[in-house]
């Protein structure tokens, strides 16, 4: 133990002198107070930054996000926070505060601004990865402040900027407006998880740094018991919601491969999934799949139930759309060369394209069907969003793909119906519309519920006469709109 104890001595003797004695701390200071202020260049690059961003989250464009992370200069604000904490120099907290709050909300307020002008709303693939931060991310932000903090008191600054690339600190923030802009509490709540997640992350481990060395030797041991309580503590509240999220992803990818796995056994060799949908925000697994088969199994869906109920440990509500596909190979090969002399797919991919875009969808979940030039997709879930929005994407699509018939599905089944207004005694024309177009798309019954019979039959009939799916249910309360559970068809 003496001889434990004496090495101990030795090393911190030679941290001491040799690498805190060679840090120029006031200068190191210096740099941090006057690069962690607000000032007109810092405001200026904050919109340069966020427009950037904001571009490359709608197009979407990694190189164009890298671009808008190169040029962003939250990361010293934070850093500067970090150094203030470190040294409990209050004037520099509140300066760094103010930077950051300032910077953050024209961010936020810039690109809500933007996202809501624009024609294009769509969740793209950049978008949504933003939304559902893990612990990953805060491990990111934990490496990347070791290394800026270092790079910034070893007097290798520049460094910082690559730093800011791993933590990508704007297009969170740019995320956070166009859940804002769009109504979608869920896009924005993440995305702001996720830049405080990197903003307390990055301020606390950059303070560990500095303390490390020799920022602050001036403390009492109380104050450093209060900064490694204020660390441990921060860390630990994150790390609650972000390791839930990450057990969460690693559950939805075990899933789609245990659904894709289970449905392929099901059928033949030659079968392959068309397009598969699954749900897992309700109390079980939702799961809707399109599969081309050479062979019907009218068994299929009660058997894939009970299998990946098993499997999941869940409740399943499972459902295969069964297509026979062509028995003939050769009649498909001579499909396939047709086309290809035709010229039809140059047009057929630009135009899934095009509605893969508006819509959200990726390209490869599109139904196709080049002979009667139909393109149905699945829209990108936006919660909270009517049936009216969908119907305005489906309208959006359609211009995008001229000559097609564009058929867009809301995303969950489970969207309640519109609520049927009345003006002077008359419904609202447009909510039957909704109503109607919501039962053909997504292939559910509605039930009119409630009013006077006469109300109910009248209503009923109108989604009828629209193309919709609907019958007359019971009288109580007020006339509104249902969903017909499988159950009670």
């Amino acid at each position: 133990m003496p001889a434990v104890l004496a090495r101990r001595g030795r090393f911190g003797r030679w941290w001491r002198m040799k690498v805190i004695g060679s840090v120029d701390h006031d200068a190191v200071l210096r740099q941090v107070a006057e690069e962690a202020g607000w000032s007109w260049r810092y405001g200026f690059m904050i919109v340069v930054s966020m427009a950037l961003s904001l571009l490359g989250l709608l197009m979407p464009s990694v190189a164009v996000l890298i671009g808008a992370m190169l040029v962003s200069p939250l990361m010293m604000p934070i850093i500067g926070l970090g150094f203030g904490i470190a040294v409990l120099d209050v004037p520099d907290i509140r300066k760094s505060l103010f930077a950051l709050a300032l910077g953050a909300g024209l961010a936020v307020g810039l690109s809500a601004l933007l996202v809501a002008l624009s024609p294009i709303q769509t969740i793209t693939s950049e978008i949504a990865g933003r939304t559902r931060p893990t612990l990953f991310d805060l491990l990111v932000a934990f490496f990347s402040a070791l290394a800026g903090a270092y790079a910034l008191i070893r007097g290798r600054g520049n460094t910082v900027v690559g730093v800011a690339i791993a933590i990508a600190l704007m297009p969170p923030l740019c995320v956070v407006g166009f859940g804002i802009a769009t109504a979608n509490a869920t896009v924005a709540g993440g995305a702001l998880l996720l830049f405080l997640t990197n903003l307390v992350t990055i301020a606390l481990t950059a303070a560990f740094m500095a303390r490390l060395y020799g920022f602050g030797r001036h403390l009492t041991p109380r104050n450093t018991t209060f900064q490694v309580v204020l660390f441990a503590g921060a860390m630990l509240a994150l790390s609650v919601p972000l390791v839930a999220a990450l057990r969460q992803i690693s559950f939805e990818a075990v899933a789609q491969r245990q659904v894709r796995s289970a449905i392929l056994a099901r059928f033949p060799d030659d079968a392959r999934i068309s397009q598969l949908e699954i749900d897992y925000r309700s109390s079980g697994v939702r799961v809707r799949a399109v599969v081309l088969t050479p062979k019907f199994d009218s068994g299929a869906d009660r058997a894939l139930n009970g299998e990946l109920a098993a499997r999941l440990d869940r409740r399943v509500d499972l459902h295969v759309d069964q297509i026979r596909s062509s028995l003939d190979p050769q009649a498909t090969e001579a499909a396939q060369i047709a086309k290809a002399g035709s010229g039809i797919a140059p047009a057929r991919d630009r135009i899934v394209g095009q509605v893969a875009l508006v819509t959200g969808a990726t390209p490869d979940s599109l139904a196709v069907d080049d002979e009667a030039r139909i393109v149905r997709a699945t829209a990108a879930e936006l919660p909270g969003l009517p049936a009216a929005g969908y119907r305005a994407v489906e309208a959006r699509a359609r211009a995008a793909a001229p000559g097609w018939q564009v058929e867009v599905v809301p995303p969950a089944s489970d969207a309640p119906p519109p609520v049927i207004g009345f003006t002077a005694g008359i419904a609202d024309v447009r909510a039957i519309d909704d109503a109607a177009w919501l039962s053909a798309r997504q292939g559910r019954v509605l039930a009119v519920l409630g009013g006077v019979a006469a109300q109910r039959e009248a209503l009923a009939g109108a989604i009828v006469a629209r193309g919709g799916q609907a019958r007359v249910g019971d009288a109580a309360g007020a006339l509104r709109l249902g969903w017909v559970s499988d159950g009670q068809r």
